[in-house]
């Protein structure tokens, strides 16, 4: 199937050309067609696939229909809004429409947080038939009258299951509120969730679900491998294997913000050219330092989940999970930063004794067991590594116990000092210290004499702690006074 097949327009297919794109992806040749049509739509495909090419390209050509060269604000209205959890998202998303939609005469900008307001406000007033935006940040130009959506056509959500991660919901809610009831909605996301079907319902109507792939999936293309290694160590085992491999390009995902500028900080200490994107940086430095990842001025970049979202480079070949995160969905997110395009990846997991169960729940929603291979000189005495030994028959047959390691068992040392804890027996009448202490039967108080049912049914009560103030007494007056 070629891009032409899908009905697109000559200044849409010379754009692609000029990309070098000469096949459209799975979910592209079904959602093109689908949107030029005009109906709701809801998509979903593995991260990398070209989600974005399938939105932007049939927006623009619904959009070039009433395209104009006229200088006038008044006759470039805001006519389609894509929303997108992060900044990086926005500027790849606003990249690729420019980028499409170069020979058409539709001008479109990008507006997000993190940057002064006021240059978004004059190009915004100078008019825009796209804009791409960030919920929290499109709020603030409503606010300042610098937005109007009577005109808005066509809404798009992207990456909606992150935006509802990130707590965007009631931000999209007051959005909804604003833009016109007849409307076209897109609604595309890597993952589909319980939230993500409510707020489609909601959204769209009569949508047609659109799915390139079995959603909650990773890329074929990408190899996946868990080493085992005490939490203690990960960031010892992670330099390793960026030295003894000559790892080049290596985004590695931590939770916390503070997490992530450790590890950087760290990484620099090893000899590790490294560097760390997340929410506390400001934009220029985000943007910094993304270009010298892409660059290749430092190896390895640190990012959380929500500074990550966006993050676009060509050919990346190695993710790395520092920690496992707690949603099994964004693992999917996290590797499908490797292994686009058709293009081979690898997706490294540092796991630790505590991360087992998020393990499991992401293996549970790959219906996949992800392959463990073990480091020499990194071994870990866990379930994870090494299951605990078995008994012989022979040992069995004589009833011997199985020696017992670090795991709460009794060491040879606790063996040893063994004898030291035994005691003599205690005289008639003393208080043996060698058993386990035994309050003495309490005598019943007069309410629970008089009352045996009352009683029983209050012991079932917890009992709750009384504060009482004790005053010392009243000195005596001397006689005289009396």
């Amino acid at each position: 199937m070629s891009f032409e097949s899908l009905g697109l327009i000559p200044e849409l297919l010379k754009a692609i050309a000029d990309q070098g794109y000469t096949e459209p992806t799975p979910i592209q040749a079904k959602a093109i067609p689908v949107v030029l049509q005009g109906h709701d739509v809801m998509g979903g495909a593995q991260t990398g696939t070209g989600k974005t090419a399938g939105f932007t390209l049939p927006l623009l050509q619904r959009l070039s229909a009433y395209a104009n060269t006229g200088t006038s604000p008044a006759k470039h209205p805001i006519r389609a809004v894509i929303l997108v959890p992060t900044r990086e998202l926005a500027a790849q998303v606003a990249e690729s429409v420019q980028t499409y939609g170069k020979h058409l005469p539709l001008r479109s900008t990008v507006v997000y947080g993190g940057i002064s307001i006021d240059p978004q406000i004059a190009e915004l007033r100078r008019g825009v038939e796209i804009l791409v935006a960030t919920p929290g940040r499109l709020l603030d130009h409503v606010q300042q009258k610098s937005v109007n959506f009577s005109q808005v056509e066509i809404l798009v959500l992207d990456e909606a299951d992150r935006m509802l991660d990130m707590g965007f919901l009631p931000d999209i809610t007051r959005l909804l509120g604003m833009l016109p009831a007849k409307r076209q909605s897109l609604l595309f996301s890597a993952t589909f969730s319980d939230d993500i079907k409510k707020l489609a319902d909601r959204l769209l109507k009569d949508p047609i679900l659109i799915e390139a792939e079995k959603h909650n999936t990773a890329a074929e293309t990408v190899t996946q491998v868990v080493y085992p290694v005490d939490m203690a160590r990960k960031r010892e085992l992670l330099a390793h294997l960026v030295k003894s491999n000559d790892l080049k390009q290596v985004l590695v995902f931590c939770r916390t913000k503070q997490g992530a500028g450790k590890l950087a900080l760290q990484l620099e200490r090893d000899g590790i050219t490294a560097t760390a994107i997340h929410g506390d940086k400001s934009q220029q430095q985000r943007t910094e330092a993304l270009k010298a990842f892409k660059d290749g001025e430092v190896r390895v970049l640190v990012a959380t989940d929500v500074a990550a979202r966006g993050i676009d480079i060509d050919q990346l070949p190695h993710v790395v999970n520092f920690e496992l995160p707690h949603v099994p969905e964004d693992y999917v997110h996290r590797i499908g930063r490797t292994g686009r395009g058709g293009s081979e990846g690898d997706a490294i997991s540092l796991v630790c004794e505590e991360e087992l169960k998020l393990l499991a729940a992401i293996e549970h929603m790959l219906k996949r067991t992800i392959p463990t291979q073990t480091i020499p000189g990194f071994e870990i005495n866990s379930a994870i590594a090494i299951p605990p030994p078995r008994r012989s028959a022979e040992s069995r047959e004589r009833g011997d116990r199985p020696e017992r390691g670090e795991r709460g068992e009794r060491s040879e040392r606790g063996r040893r000092s063994e004898p030291n804890l035994r005691h003599k027996q205690p005289p008639p009448g003393s208080f043996d210290f060698s058993q386990p202490y035994q309050p003495a039967t309490a005598l019943p108080s007069p309410l629970e004499a008089a009352y045996p049912s009352r009683a029983k049914s209050d012991a079932k009560k917890p009992k709750k702690p009384l504060a009482a103030l004790f005053l010392p007494p009243a000195p005596e007056k001397p006689a005289e006074e009396q």
